[in-house]
């Protein structure tokens, strides 16, 4: 399916998936993530099922973004949340239910003992998205891509 994505072959992603996947799927939005995503997998077959996932809601199946974790847990039992909503469905709880799904199953990896979230200090929304999960923070780093990162973490139970 992500290659499908990346190919633009939004019919085919739709099948592979069995959801309705919206037109920014295939958006210069998100495309660069599911190269990064493909090029993980390649590296490392075990990060197929931790790196993406549509977040589908109930009923209706509208699929609302994408959630998942940079990577399977590291040595130190680490995972780090990755999340994106379509821009037609912000402001729905898309990415709050996302964080919950996240960290219901990172709660029940036996492999995983920190879930860790990395936010730009002006990324307002996804600041107020972590909030009220317990992640406390831990620090800084500096990303090429999005430049400071403020690092939360949280037990994983």
């Amino acid at each position: 399916m992500l290659q499908a994505l990346l190919n633009g072959e939004l019919a085919a992603a739709r099948a592979a998936a069995g959801v309705p996947l919206t037109d920014w799927f295939v958006s210069d939005d998100i495309t660069w993530l599911w190269q990064m995503r493909l090029d993980q997998i390649a590296a490392d077959r075990r990060a197929a099922d931790w790196v993406a996932c549509a977040a589908v809601a109930v009923p209706d199946e509208t699929v609302g973004g994408v959630g998942g974790y940079h990577g399977p847990p590291d040595s130190a039992g680490m995972v780090e949340l990755s999340y994106g909503v379509d821009p037609d469905c912000r402001r729905q709880g898309y990415a709050r239910a996302m964080v919950r799904e996240l960290l219901r199953r990172a709660a029940g990896e036996p492999d995983v003992s920190t879930v860790r979230a990395s936010i730009s200090p002006q990324n307002a929304a996804s600041l107020a998205t972590i909030a009220g999960f317990g992640f406390e923070h831990v620090g800084e780093q500096w990303d090429e891509v999005d430049g400071t990162e403020f690092l939360f973490e949280r037990p994983a139970v």
